[in-house]
């Protein structure tokens, strides 16, 4: 996967600009607020949440497994947050102890990863009791009808940005033991129809 994963962090932050500057940008600001204490961004990218978080958190530590991201990730790091800590890891497999984190970000990033319910078990595990996972995840259709769409599609989703357009995500996190307290449907802007279904919440641990 090395030479698609350099090319995919290659064009990412491309590929997603309209649909960040037609709205997804202001949900991802939104969902941030809501984020305190010593903060974990899983699956963080190129970074795209740099420069939404509160100077208000106690700390930000951001994983990431790819190396092609990081390189890219680190140097918008260095101007957005210089104090932010950047890990390379995978969400499946969080290097940091129990009860470490008051808040646990995920965007766009439960689609992708090899295995959806260790990492967020791994989510539950490093947060404190009480604290909050915050998502924003496109997700598979509660229509029965279009999900037979996603799933038809989904191997197209696969082969150009390398993740899953049909995840029952919001399923996944209550089955891991958070508790959903917060919760909006959207879409994600200016994508294909099969990825568009999209939830934007907040869920406690």
């Amino acid at each position: 996967m090395g030479v698609r994963s350099t090319i995919f962090a290659a064009t990412y932050d491309r590929m997603s600009r309209k649909g960040e500057e037609a709205g997804l940008r202001a949900m991802r600001e939104s969902l941030l607020a809501g984020a305190a204490g010593r903060v974990l961004e899983i699956g963080a990218g190129t970074g795209a949440n740099l420069g939404l978080y509160s100077d208000g958190i106690d700390g930000l530590v951001m994983t990431e497994p790819e190396a092609a991201m990081i390189r890219r990730l680190q140097p918008k790091a260095q101007e957005d947050a210089p104090a932010a800590e950047i890990v390379q890891a995978r969400a499946e497999a969080l290097p940091f102890e129990d009860d470490s984190f008051d808040t646990v970000v995920s965007t766009l990033v439960l689609c992708g990863v090899d295995d959806q319910a260790q990492a967020l078990r791994e989510a539950h595990r490093v947060l404190r009791p009480g604290g909050r996972l915050l998502f924003l995840e496109h997700v598979r259709s509660d229509d029965p009808g279009f999900a037979k769409f996603q799933d038809r599609m989904n191997w197209l989703n696969r082969l150009v940005v390398m993740c899953d357009c049909n995840r029952p995500t919001l399923t996944a996190i209550e089955a891991a033991g958070f508790d959903v307290r917060q919760l909006e449907h959207s879409e994600v802007p200016k994508a294909p129809k099969f990825v568009r279904p999209l939830i934007v919440g907040t869920a406690s641990a």
